[in-house]
């Protein structure tokens, strides 16, 4: 089931996409159950938001090995985790704007696993039951601003940093599914979840035992190789199978 919000007069709704259809719910479905309202939305005239609301966006670093290593970077022992703001947040279809204090950002596809019930020091074993479900993330990256740092919360917070969607999947098994990267229809990244350091288990109950994990949240598992440049006039777009694809332009901070 693909799970998305979706714009309306009053604000924005969470609706079930089937085919080409968005059927709006009756409330929200990380409160409770739902169901079908009655009311629907051709999908090609929905307006997407952002699918889910996180309190934290949880991203682990250097999650695959030969992106750790085209970084220069040891594989960790442990997950390595750092957090995005909320304010980071873009619809499917926004625009990644390229800050004027960063000369070199880049694309980062994901795998997001998006948090469905609350958890504490959740155990491996019932990692997937906290689970809600899957969708497409760019952890966009102010490269130079993280070498600068050499910590990552300036280089991966700025607004418009976290493009995530176009919906969440409900039934994947993000065990070995493939993730892409693809700039102006160009692939720059492909790789799949099984060659994770550490798989979505692992990153569930890891990530708990440090924070309690609430429905809405976000862990960004991490990206394969090839990594690159974004600039002013390109296209990303971020695919998942099994998902589907995030597609954001790029552009350059006004200095107006």
């Amino acid at each position: 089931m693909k799970i998305a919000r979706i714009s309306q007069a009053n604000g924005a709704s969470y609706a079930e996409i089937d085919g080409d259809v968005a059927h709006l719910l009756d409330g929200d479905p990380f409160a409770g159950p739902t169901k079908r309202s009655g009311a629907r939305v051709a999908l090609e005239d929905a307006v997407l938001r952002v699918p889910c609301r996180p309190s934290k966006i949880v991203c682990i670093g250097r999650n695959y090995s030969a992106h750790a290593k085209e970084l220069g970077n040891d594989v960790p022992s442990a997950p390595l985790i750092f957090l995005k703001p909320p304010s980071a947040l873009l619809d499917p279809g926004g625009t990644i704007v390229r800050p004027r204090s960063s000369q070199r950002v880049e694309h980062e596809a994901e795998l997001a696993v998006v948090i469905g019930k609350r958890g504490k020091h959740v155990r491996e074993e019932d990692a997937f039951a906290h689970v809600f479900g899957y969708a497409a993330l760019c952890d966009v990256t102010a490269r130079d601003l993280q070498k600068a740092d050499v910590q990552f919360t300036r280089a991966k917070s700025f607004d418009t940093f976290c493009p995530i969607g176009p919906w969440i999947e409900t039934e994947l098994d993000p065990r070995d599914v493939g993730v892409r990267a693809r700039v102006n229809d160009v692939v720059k990244q492909d790789g799949r979840t099984r060659d994770m350091v550490f798989p979505v288990a692992h990153l569930v109950a890891y990530v708990s035992a440090v924070m309690t994990l609430e429905p809405g949240d976000v862990i960004a598992t991490g990206t394969p190789e090839g990594v690159g440049p974004l600039i002013a006039g390109d296209v990303v777009e971020v695919e998942i199978d099994g998902v589907g694809v995030l597609r954001c332009p790029v552009a350059d901070e006004s200095r107006d």
